[in-house]
């Protein structure tokens, strides 16, 4: 039976070939889409999954409040990871990890620069990072020991075993390899070329304090302890031992640091599992309206299979063998389909990775792989078909071998209802795109609060601290620079936060304020391009108290309630500091949220970062290379590298853009699909009325308005379609705006580009066969009569 099945499927495709190659392209593609969004968001789902603890494994985070809500964030305070193992029995083991550090590497004749991270030596216990050399326990006893991942031991040492062999770091310090772990999976959240014990620098990072938040730290518990119990148990630890730093701690399970990051009034809100939700919903409806078409093309040709159905009716078949039949045709066209999206994916996918800046694969020798697929074959071909096998075989054979059948002529019959469907999921679709752009370039425009513009920063390393006032004046007097300073974190990173600040006439609320910490040895507001308020900036060289001295930012000032602030002081917790300055806002956060109260330390060691405001007057490359030059003459170690400010402002767009590039991407597919099915309908339409046609012709009618009749139906759809479409839109996108406190309002503009859109692409498609049909020689359609 089924051997019958497929002959006469493949006989009724072969008839239809114009239909067949709709019908094979348009599923081919949705089901393309689908499978590419499938493997982005496993992907995304499996992100530290493979960690051998990840039911054991937690993030501390801290939550204070804030004025108006409860304000939250993962970099916590250097006693913190102790005081939890120490004191709270439920806690099996804990780590902190501090930031990104790039380090130079030298052995031999081999001179490299790697980013890595100094860790507490649980860190590899706590954490499934297998090492192919090397003892996970003990790698990091030694405060000189560093594990490497397999990519950086081959760049320098080759196929030399690394192990126990000696490098110099940064031309001063000498390390062991005492590990090396294989290559870290695209599906993690950590990012690291190696691993060195953080009790070796530790003293350079933080003064210990409460109030200090300079890690992030991790905690393993111990089997069968519940989250809860021991968020209860810590949740005043930090209070407990400085009532100043007024913060709480909670955890935050390994399963949803990826897509669930985001907070809101001290509880988790969301994140990027928003974008993974959209997406799944957006690649399911590609699908759908894929399959749609089939059903569409399927029942526009009803009238043609009509006589086939009686006649197989009369001849003694059931129902259910002609809905197996047509079902088995579907699951035909949906096996060729599938076959043929595969090799789309596999074309495609080094596009779609540099789009998601991934490295996805189709991991063809998983037999779960092919297990998968065969099923969603088998399914998008059920759903496909599901309709037009039980439409067609519902035929009376008596009505259809008389001649009495004819197929729905209502406005609204299921045809003309799907091809609003589809035309409202892709109206829907590019209003989406349309508003994420708008919103991103919203941002754009906003005012940074500083110039951003010429600036480059170059990290302190190596001789640059030692020899800082001869690089600063080489470049001032070369002309390549107009100012110069250091800084202790890149300008576009909130990487330091202090809380526990006191000050004169402070209410109790006041002082729960989180403030972002810089620290910078001078020359700060003249080299970013700030915009001073009130008193002067910072500059040690000739206040030498200045190491005592701070900046406050616009919306500090207003927070903490001060007036006249210059002259004041703000006391940490250790010595009062002076406030010599009052600044402009500036953002070193999200361009999309509200600043946050800032406070500028004047220092003379706490910074790791060089910034430079290039001369205008002269060309990038020339200044670019006088930097080099100088840079070259007193750091000649290392490498001379450096970094647009403008460049790094832009990756806080990266998520969005990234968002806004898959929508369009999809809306674009959305539309294409929907298309083809219009084309195979209008086709179908201009066939089916061709004698019509023609005597309309021979009555006088211009081809003009033949065509313009038989656009106008297909028209009115996508009208009501954007009738149906714009409501959903506008609630969508309004929702979707929320998440950001600096955003555009919606506007009619977006809808109206997008419904023109739709009407321009729906009419040029009918023509093509509404043109065609009324140019036609009516003599030729109408002669059988």
């Amino acid at each position: 039976m089924l051997k019958n099945y497929l002959k006469i499927a493949l006989r009724n495709l072969r008839t239809k070939k114009g239909f067949t190659v709709i019908n094979i392209s348009g599923l081919a593609i949705g089901m393309a889409a689908a499978i590419l969004i499938g493997l982005w968001a496993q992907n995304e789902f499996s992100y530290d999954n493979f960690h051998a603890n990840k039911a054991t494994l937690y993030k501390a985070w801290n939550r204070t409040n804030a004025p108006g809500e409860k304000y939250c964030w993962d970099v916590t305070s250097s006693p913190l990871a102790h005081a939890l193992t120490a004191n709270f029995p439920g806690i099996k083991a804990s780590a902190r990890i501090y930031w990104p550090i790039n380090r130079l590497f030298n052995y031999g004749d081999k001179s490299l620069k790697a980013t890595g991270n100094d860790v507490d030596p649980a860190f590899l216990t706590m954490f499934t990072f297998p090492l192919l050399s090397g003892d996970a326990q003990h790698a990091l006893d030694g405060p000189n020991n560093i594990v490497i991942t397999e990519h950086l031991a081959q760049k320098i040492f080759g196929n030399e075993n690394p192990m126990n062999k000696l490098v110099r770091i940064n031309n001063k310090y000498t390390y062991t390899i005492t590990g090396v772990l294989k290559e870290l999976p695209n599906n993690t959240e950590f990012d690291f070329e190696y691993l060195v014990s953080l009790a070796a620098n530790e003293k350079n990072y933080t003064d210990g304090s409460w109030g200090n938040n300079s890690y992030y730290t991790y905690v393993q518990l111990q089997p069968n302890v519940s989250a809860d119990q021991i968020n209860r148990q810590i949740k005043d630890i930090i209070l407990r031992n400085d009532p100043r730093a007024g913060a709480e701690v909670f955890l935050h399970p390994i399963g949803k640091w990826r897509l669930y990051s985001r907070f809101e009034n001290g509880k988790v809100a969301g994140g990027r599992i928003e974008i993974v939700r959209l997406l799944l919903l957006i690649g399911g409806i590609i699908l759908l309206i894929a399959c749609i078409n089939f059903m569409n093309l399927s029942t526009a040709q009803s009238q043609k299979r009509a006589r086939e159905v009686g006649v197989r009716k009369v001849m003694g078949a059931r129902r259910w063998g002609l809905i197996n039949q047509f079902l088995s045709e579907s699951i035909l066209v949906a096996a060729i389909a599938g076959i043929l999206a595969i090799l789309i994916v596999q074309a495609s996918l080094p596009a779609f990775n540099r789009l998601i800046e991934k490295n996805l694969a189709i991991q063809y020798s998983n037999p779960l792989f092919w297990l998968a697929l065969g099923s969603f074959i088998v399914c998008s071909g059920l759903i496909a078909g599901s309709y037009p096998a039980f439409f067609l075989s519902s035929f009376q054979p008596v009505k259809v071998l008389k001649g009495a059948f004819k197929g729905s002529v209502s406005f609204l019959n299921p045809r003309k209802i799907l091809v609003v469907l589809q035309f409202s999921v892709a109206i829907v679709l590019v209003v989406s795109t349309i508003v994420v752009y708008r919103q991103i370039q919203f941002a754009q425009n906003r005012d940074t609060g500083y110039s951003i513009k010429n600036l480059i920063e170059v990290p302190i390393e190596g001789d640059i601290n030692k020899n800082f006032e001869p690089i600063k004046q080489d470049l001032l007097n070369s002309g390549a620079a107009t100012a110069i300073c250091k800084t202790s974190l890149d300008v576009t990173i909130d990487g330091a936060i202090s809380a526990g600040f006191t000050w004169d006439s402070a209410n109790p609320s006041q002082q729960q304020l989180s403030f972002s910490r810089f620290g910078t040895s001078g020359d700060f507001v003249r080299t970013m391009g700030l915009q001073l308020l009130e008193g002067r900036d910072i500059d040690i060289v000739n206040h030498p108290t200045d190491s005592a001295a701070c900046l406050l930012n616009a919306t500090a000032i207003k927070q903490m309630g001060i007036t006249n602030p210059v002259g004041k002081y703000i006391n940490p917790g250790t010595n009062p500091l002076l406030i010599v300055g009052v600044i402009k806002d500036f953002i070193i956060n999200s361009p999309y949220r509200d600043v946050s109260p800032m406070i500028v330390l004047g220092t003379k060691y706490w910074t790791y970062n060089t910034v430079i405001r290039l001369n205008p007057a002269t060309g990038i490359a020339r200044n670019i290379r006088l930097a080099e030059q100088v840079f070259k003459k007193y750091n000649p170690a290392y490498p001379f590298s450096f970094k647009f400010v403008d460049k790094q402002y832009e990756q806080k767009y990266n998520d969005q853009k990234q968002t806004a590039s898959l929508a369009a991407l999809f809306a674009g597919l959305t539309i294409c699909i929907s298309c083809l099915g219009l084309f195979g309908l209008a086709a179908y339409m201009a066939e089916n009325r061709s004698k019509e046609i023609g005597i309309r012709k021979v009555l006088g009618a211009s081809a003009a308005g033949i065509a313009q009749m038989l656009t106008r139906e297909f028209v009115a759809l996508v009208i009501l379609a954007i009738v149906i479409a714009t409501p959903v839109a506008w609630w969508l996108m309004s929702k979707w705006l929320t998440n950001f406190t600096y955003r555009i309002s919606i506007g009619w503009a977006s809808f109206v580009l997008a419904g023109g859109t739709a009407i321009l692409i729906a009419a040029l498609t009918v023509s093509i066969h509404a043109i065609k049909a009324a140019t036609a020689n009516p003599v030729k359609s109408i002669r059988t009569e």
